[in-house]
């Protein structure tokens, strides 16, 4: 099976898993759902620096990297917001991610960063868009190839 047809729909449903997973982070910190903010089991006051801050950028980022519009901004966005999370809150506390609870910070992060530089994968609206439009598609890395051996 040639599975390099499977990339592009998988790296789609990735970006979906990981934008709704922060969406549920948001959620749970702006508006107290999903248990509310860890620290209190409810919503973050309005204007509380920085949890409210972050829980907002976690709530609109999360639903753009999901749905895949305006993808790579929304993605940087978030990705810088949880490497601030990770060396401000987290890193202070000890050295290495499993010793200061920020090994969720760390992922999102780096998971962020990449979906900002692959870009949101054929099912997103900036795909659609896209096409609709008929703009050229945004730069992407072209399908890895194997290489036959001698």
């Amino acid at each position: 099976m040639d599975n390099h047809k499977l990339a592009a729909p998988v790296w789609s449903l990735f970006r979906v898993v990981i934008g709704l997973l922060f969406t549920f982070h948001g959620a749970a910190t702006v508006l107290g759902l999903f248990g509310g903010s860890p620290a209190t089991g409810q919503a973050v006051e309005v204007g509380v620096w920085p949890n409210w801050y972050a829980g907002v950028i976690q709530l609109v980022c999360g639903i753009l990297v999901m749905l895949g519009l305006v993808t790579r901004p929304a993605a940087i966005l978030a990705s810088g917001s949880m490497a601030y999370a990770y060396f401000v809150v987290h890193q202070p506390e000890a050295l290495t991610p499993n010793q200061n609870g920020g090994v969720g910070p760390a992922l999102y992060a780096w998971t962020f960063l990449i979906i900002a530089v692959l870009g949101p994968g054929p099912w997103s609206l900036d795909a659609l868009l896209r096409r609709r439009t008929g703009a050229a598609p945004a730069h992407a890395p072209a399908p890895a190839t194997e290489t036959a051996s001698a």
